[in-house]
């Protein structure tokens, strides 16, 4: 009875429009579509390919479409990284993949970053306003959240959806990989 609630709770909420503020889906919930509309949604990791290379990847990726890319030539001092620059064919490589598998803007869109909040809410919300209308992103990305202090301060094993446990590879996938 509780699974049956919660999918209507889903569903309802897939039917309207989304504020920013809401678009946000756990790695369980995410799994679960998966598993029941896979061929009628596109779930996209937005990650650098250089990032899935080192940390993995979740199973059931349709493509990996970077958000930022990496840009190796200039570093950001202040943030102790290289500089991240918008990709600018991002809306356009998620509607190519999305025609691929026969949908259109209007089909469920999920992305999916690291932890959520760097690439995964802003790139659904720049969909969004490219015209994407029904967009959400995978609440705490792939790894999840760092520990703010302690023995574990920095590493990231509190939850996302390789820390939930949900099936995922350690290794590119070279059939959904990025490659400009």
């Amino acid at each position: 009875m509780r699974l049956r609630n919660w999918l209507l709770i889903v569903v309802a909420a897939m039917a309207t429009n989304l504020s920013a503020e809401e678009s946000g889906l756990t790695p369980q919930q995410t799994a679960y579509l998966l598993q029941q509309q896979d061929e009628a949604m596109l779930f996209i990791d937005v990650r650098d390919p250089v990032e899935i290379m080192f940390v993995g990847t979740p199973l059931g990726i349709d493509a990996n479409i970077p958000y930022l890319l990496v840009d190796r030539y200039a570093f950001d001092s202040e943030n102790n990284r290289f500089q991240l620059n918008q990709n600018p064919d991002f809306a356009a490589q998620v509607a190519a993949a999305l025609d691929a598998k026969g949908l259109g803007k209007d089909a469920l869109v999920v992305t999916l970053c690291r932890s959520g909040s760097e690439r995964g809410e802003p790139s659904a919300n720049y969909l969004r306003e490219q015209g994407f209308t029904n967009v959400r992103y995978v609440i705490n990305g792939f790894q999840g959240s760092a520990h703010k202090d302690g023995a574990q301060e920095g590493l990231r094993t509190l939850n996302g959806w390789q820390n939930d446990g949900l099936p995922w590879q350690p290794q590119i996938d070279p059939d959904t990989i990025y490659r400009p």
